[in-house]
């Protein structure tokens, strides 16, 4: 299936870098003094979303069932940094470190460059296609994300069924919502419609496995 496919995608524009979702089936962080912070899916305010990772930055909600809401960013990234208007947690594209801060409700500010001041310095960032490193928050203590059992990981996505593998299903999903003409599936740009570069972007996704 994946070797027919490779021969379609020869005709195809470069990949595009694509917004990523959390990993359902890993989702948690670890913060010190407030234990279990939900990247994925629990207690997102109403009509907000939970957190995605784009190229340059995060965007999206966390929650903390003893802390409540924290917010990574509006999504107008990458963010200044420079007032409580602007803020949010930025990705480096090249290396995947994750500097700025994030707003808890109840915590306040969590800084993303915190790890840089850990012993040993481990800063945060995505790696591998997972979260790893620190960040710090005044009122918190530190958030690890670099546990080897509980960490947050970005979901493939090629992997249209979240069910962790690529294949001919994955293929039928797509086409099933590039025929209803599914927003979904719009994912050349997005132009805001859809297209031959649409099928040929997840065809490509699909080709390169789950980048990161």
């Amino acid at each position: 299936m994946k070797r027919a496919l490779t021969i379609l995608v020869a005709f195809a524009p470069a990949t595009p870098a694509l917004a990523q979702a959390i990993d359902p089936n890993t989702k948690y962080a670890w913060g010190e003094n407030v234990g279990f912070l939900n990247f994925a899916d629990a207690g997102n305010p109403p009509g907000s979303q939970a957190a995605f990772a784009h190229p340059t930055f995060l965007e999206g909600f966390v929650w903390g069932e003893n802390i409540g809401w924290i917010n990574l960013g509006d999504g107008a990234g990458p963010y200044a940094n420079t007032t409580g208007l602007n803020f949010g947690v930025n990705r480096n594209a090249s290396n995947g470190h994750l500097t700025g801060f994030a707003w808890g409700e109840n915590v306040g500010w969590i800084n993303f460059n915190g790890g840089v001041l850990a012993t040993p310095a481990n800063p945060a960032r995505i790696e591998s296609g997972r979260f790893r490193g620190y960040a710090w928050g005044e009122n918190i203590g530190w958030v690890n994300l670099d546990d080897p059992n509980v960490f947050v990981a970005l979901a493939c996505p090629a992997d249209i069924n979240n069910d962790g593998l690529l294949n001919f299903f994955d293929v039928a999903a797509y086409i099933a919502l590039y025929n209803a003409n599914d927003p979904a599936a719009d994912l050349a740009a997005p132009f805001g419609t859809l297209n031959f570069f649409d099928l040929a972007a997840y065809i490509g996704l699909y080709n390169a496995g789950c980048p990161s």
